[in-house]
C-alpha cells in the first residue's frame, strides 16, 4: 500500500475539517484545498496549498471551475505502476486522499424560497468529478464523502500511514451510492419542473429514490425464495421501517408485507380503539370498540379460522389484560 503524502480537501459541510486537517499536516501530508475552505484551514494556521496556485490556473466564473484540470484529475485518476511516465511529463504528482462532500441541493430545494436560480447554483460538478474519479482509481486513492469517516481514516493513517485495501473499497462504494443518490435529487427536482410546463401533474417524468439495506430476511414470499428489507435513510416514523422488535424470531417477507398491511389498515380509523386482523395481505377482521380487548374480540370473532398465524394490529396501545 502507497503511503498518503498529498490530501486534496474541499468541502461544503465543514463539520471538524480542522481538526482532520491538522492531524494530517501532523502526519506530514500536503494539504491541498479550494476557495472557502482553504480559507479556513489558513486561518487556522496550517500550511495549505490553493489549486489555484497547485494548477497555475486561476478560479473562475464566480467559482464554477476551480478543480476541473488535468493536474488534479491526473493526479486522481492516474494508475500506480503504470502511469508516472505521463505524470511525470506533465509535472502530475500523485493525490493519494480526497476528502469532499458536495453543495447542499437536497436541502436548497427544500427550503420554501428556493428559486429554480438558486437550486442552479447549488449543483455542485467539481465535486461530484473528483469523487468519482477517486472512487474509480480506489486501488490507490482513498476517498472520503462523510464526516463521520473522518475518524477511521485518521486512525489507520496514523498506525500505517495510509488506508487499508478493504476500507478504500467501502469507502469508494459509499461514494458513488453519495454521487447517485445527489444526481437522483437533481433530476427529480428537474422532471417535475418539466412536467409542469406540459401537464397539470405535480409529480417528476421520473422518481430516483435510494433505499438501504435494514436486514435480510428468513425467505421470501416462499420458503426457497430470498428476501431482504430495504428502507429510506430516514424513513417515517410510525411505519413498518421504524417499527422495533421486541421478542420472537426474525421476521419474513410475508410478515412484513401483512404487518404493513395491517398498520395502513388501522391507520384509518383513528376515533376509537381499533384491532385489525391480516391474513395473506388479506384484513380477515376489523372492529372498534370503547377499548382495546372489545376491538380485538370483535375483530377475532369476524373470522377465527384465518385468523390464526395472522398479523394483528391496534391503533392504541395495549393494556395487560389485552395482551
Amino acid at each position: 500500500m502507497q503511503t498518503i503524502r498529498r490530501a486534496l480537501i474541499s468541502v461544503s459541510d465543514k463539520t471538524n475539517i480542522v481538526e482532520l486537517a491538522t492531524q494530517l499536516h501532523q502526519q506530514d501530508i500536503a494539504l491541498l484545498s479550494t476557495g472557502g475552505t482553504a480559507k479556513l484551514l489558513a486561518e487556522a494556521g496550517l500550511p495549505v496549498t490553493e489549486v489555484a496556485d497547485y494548477t497555475g490556473f486561476p478560479e473562475m466564473m464566480a467559482g464554477r471551475i476551480k478543480t476541473l484540470h488535468p493536474k488534479i484529475h491526473g493526479g486522481l485518476l492516474g494508475r500506480r505502476g503504470e502511469d508516472e511516465a505521463i505524470m511525470a511529463q506533465h509535472d502530475i504528482p500523485t493525490i493519494d486522499l480526497v476528502i469532499v462532500n458536495l453543495y447542499p441541493f437536497e436541502a436548497t430545494i427544500a427550503r420554501p424560497d428556493c428559486t429554480q436560480e438558486m437550486a442552479i447554483e447549488n449543483i455542485d460538478i467539481g465535486g461530484p468529478t473528483m469523487l468519482r474519479a477517486a472512487a474509480k482509481n480506489h486501488a490507490a486513492v482513498t476517498v472520503v464523502v462523510d464526516p463521520l469517516d473522518y475518524d477511521e481514516v485518521l486512525s489507520q493513517i496514523k498506525q500505517h500511514g495510509t488506508v487499508d485495501d478493504a476500507t478504500r473499497f467501502h469507502f469508494a462504494v459509499k461514494t458513488f451510492e453519495h454521487t447517485a443518490h445527489y444526481d437522483g435529487m437533481i433530476a427529480n427536482y428537474f422532471g417535475k419542473l418539466t412536467q409542469a410546463e406540459t401537464t397539470e401533474t405535480p409529480f417528476s417524468r421520473t422518481f430516483n429514490q435510494q433505499f438501504h439495506l435494514s436486514k435480510v430476511l428468513r425467505y421470501g414470499e416462499n420458503p426457497h425464495q430470498r428476501a431482504a428489507f430495504y428502507t429510506e435513510k430516514q424513513p417515517p416514523s410510525g411505519s413498518i421501517a421504524t417499527a422495533m422488535s421486541l421478542q420472537g424470531k426474525a421476521l419474513s417477507y410475508n410478515n412484513i408485507a401483512d404487518t404493513d398491511a395491517a398498520l395502513e389498515c388501522v391507520k384509518a380509523f383513528p376515533d376509537s380503539p381499533c384491532c385489525v386482523i391480516v391474513k395473506h395481505a388479506n384484513p380477515c377482521g376489523v372492529a372498534c370498540g370503547p377499548d382495546p380487548l372489545s376491538a380485538y374480540t370483535l375483530a377475532y370473532q369476524t373470522d377465527p379460522t384465518s385468523a390464526f398465524g395472522g398479523i394483528i394490529a391496534f391503533n392504541c396501545p395495549l393494556d395487560a389484560k389485552t395482551a
